[in-house]
């Protein structure tokens, strides 16, 4: 039986060869990262236990790779910081048998580095995407998410949803900031289905900065925005992003992609495909969240995992199909992504 020791070890001895690749020739991807990973424990383990690890990756299973008892939690960004969005804290999709959870962290930026922690020791705040879900930061100074429940991460495992909610509500309230208000008050049985953030801002009090980087991201998760201007919910999921991730309420859609305030430059003249031309001004903003955007989201929005570096192309394609009276993959960023 593999103990404990011996799991962090056999840990230790990937995260090593791993942190050496990586700054040798950082990783590209969360999937080439996810599938070396997986290599190496698959090379490794032989000299610890007589476990088999499944060599294929199993979509939406948590944790990504699991190994007997263990499993590993892969987590990657291009960005510099051990801080990442993780899995919603329903669980639905857990793999049998697994006890014991530890988090691979590859962090490219700044300089490249692979970190190992106990699960539930990096799991230190709850976000809201559709339904909440867990942030895990490596090595992080706050104390865990579960120090602050009282409970420990096994105790919350075993909890149904609406029991979970009580803590979320709970930690929530807290944290609230003057003028901030919580969305989830009464006691909700389907929470599956509920899709309002704890916290909400209006997107008119934004910083301009703001603006614009958040409607960056909206645009990539919601190619709809392309769609006649008759078409039925073209904003719907840029929208429902805005509030269900980033807690951020736009009343008005069309400030977004299809008003001239944001379609026109100071120099442009009036006129035009407005959204054509808002995606225009913002090509530089979209081309940093399509690196940046977390694989979850782009998995629960697209429908599929994209590598990063397909990401626009894939996008792209994708506006082609909908838009209506343009073709965006000649418009815009001079054809770069157009599919070859």
């Amino acid at each position: 039986m593999l103990t404990k020791k011996e799991f962090e070890k056999f840990l230790d001895e990937v995260c090593t060869v791993l942190r050496q690749e990586a700054k040798n020739a950082p990783f590209k991807s969360q999937d080439i990262f996810e599938n070396r990973v997986r290599a190496l424990c698959i090379a490794k383990i032989s000299a610890y236990a007589d476990i088999v690890i499944n060599p294929e990756p199993v979509p939406q299973i948590f944790p990504d790779v699991p190994i007997g008892e263990y499993g590993v939690e892969v987590k990657f960004t291009l960005k510099d910081t051990w801080r990442s969005v993780a899995n919603s804290i329903q669980e639905k999709n857990k793999a049998d048998g697994v006890q014991h959870i530890y988090v691979v962290f590859g962090k490219m930026g700044g300089i490249p580095d692979v970190k190992w922690q106990l699960y539930e020791d990096s799991v230190i705040h709850v976000r809201t995407s559709h339904v909440p879900r867990f942030e895990v930061e490596i090595e992080s100074d706050r104390p865990s998410l579960f120090e602050g429940f009282g409970i420990s991460y096994a105790e919350f495992a075993d909890l149904d949803m609406h029991e979970k909610m009580e803590y979320i509500r709970k930690y929530a309230r807290n944290r609230l900031k003057e003028g901030e208000r919580l969305w989830w008050i009464e006691d909700i049985d389907a929470v599956d289905s509920h899709d309002l953030p704890l916290e909400v801002r209006l997107y008119t009090s934004l910083p301009q900065e703001e603006k614009i980087r958040l409607r960056a991201e909206a645009a990539l998760v919601s190619p709809r925005i392309v769609c006649s201007g008759r078409a039925k919910h073209k904003y719907d999921n840029a929208v429902l992003y805005l509030i269900t991730y980033r807690g951020v309420l736009c009343h008005q859609a069309r400030d977004l992609f299809s008003a001239g305030s944001v379609a026109n430059s100071a120099e442009d003249y009036r006129g035009g495909n407005y959204v054509e031309k808002s995606l225009k001004l913002i090509e530089h903003e979209i081309e940093k969240a399509a690196l940046e955007m977390d694989d979850a989201l782009i998995v629960e929005y697209w429908g599929e995992s994209v590598p990063t570096e397909k990401r626009l192309e894939y996008w792209i394609k994708m506006l082609d199909d909908l838009a209506d009276g343009w073709i965006p993959s000649e418009s815009l960023f001079n054809g770069r992504y157009k599919a070859k």
